[in-house]
């Protein structure tokens, strides 16, 4: 088995496993996430609690598995958003030229130039820090990024033959950006599109961190790292579970993301 097999392999199953969890805890979990026990206060993980309680008794497996259906969620929506607005505006932008390639590059390179976790804090403390407004300043920020990648595979195929003959043929432009021009940005988009989930993971986990993800007792990987912090000397297992949740995502989605990149790229493929 090559290179791009084994990261296929271990990035598919790592994803696999996170997905699983994650439809998991949308619809049950062993123990109530939100329910306090304080007799059970910072317990060992053992057979009660098998990856132990926080501060307030909760169980951590119960949190991780809501903390990972959140994540999961803010994700796809962000993807989804991110890919979608991108698309759009980068096949417009690199199919039309002209001024309305001026206006829409003009827009996303503002946003470019902005620090991401920078923006999405500014824009999460005038909208409020809710899921919806995660979801909506991460997708800006990721956007500009699918529109660079879209607008730059449409130069390259806008004088390509194929899309001149459509244009002799008398179909609209509408119709030759969506048949002809589209099918060609599946794969640079496939591949940016996991690279995005797993940005968006470790910026919703950061943002909760800070304080402005989801707000507590609602659990998620960050905000429950936030608020482990001054009892690492009494259950350290309060961070390393969270930590290495979130680890083994983002390693996951990168060696799938490497994969699909060799899978879809014809140069990557010949010299595999």
């Amino acid at each position: 088995m090559n290179k791009s097999g084994i990261n296929l392999y271990i990035g598919g199953l790592l994803v696999g496993v996170l997905l699983v969890v994650a439809l998991i805890g949308m619809v049950w979990t062993p123990h109530d996430p939100l329910a306090m026990n304080f007799a059970a206060r910072l317990a060992a993980p053992g057979a009660a609690h098998w990856l132990g309680t926080d501060e307030f008794g909760r169980d951590q497996l119960s949190r991780l598995m809501q903390g990972a259906a959140t994540s999961v969620k803010i994700s796809a929506l962000t993807v989804i958003f991110a890919v979608v607005s991108g698309t759009v505006f980068g096949v417009t932008s690199g199919f039309l030229r002209g001024w309305v390639d001026r206006v829409i590059m003009a827009v996303n390179d503002v946003l470019l130039a902005f620090p991401g976790l920078l923006f999405a804090l500014g824009l999460l403390a005038v909208i409020g820090a809710t899921e919806y407004g995660i979801i909506l300043s991460l997708g800006l920020i990721y956007m500009s990024s699918v529109v660079r990648v879209v607008r730059g595979t449409v130069l390259g195929l806008r004088t390509r033959e194929f899309v001149e003959a459509s244009a002799v043929m008398g179909n609209a432009s509408l119709f030759t950006m969506w048949r002809h021009i589209l099918p060609n940005c599946v794969a640079p988009l496939t591949v940016l599109a996991t690279s995005i989930c797993g940005w968006s993971i470790l910026a919703e986990s950061s943002l909760s961190f800070l304080g402005l993800g989801v707000a507590p007792p609602a659990p998620t990987w960050g905000n429950m790292l936030a608020s482990s912090r001054g009892f690492l000397d009494q259950a350290v297992w309060l961070v390393v579970f969270p930590g290495l949740s979130i680890s083994l995502s983002l390693l996951g989605i990168n060696l799938l993301g490497d994969a699909l990149r060799d899978l879809l790229d014809p140069r990557m493929r010949k010299r595999a």
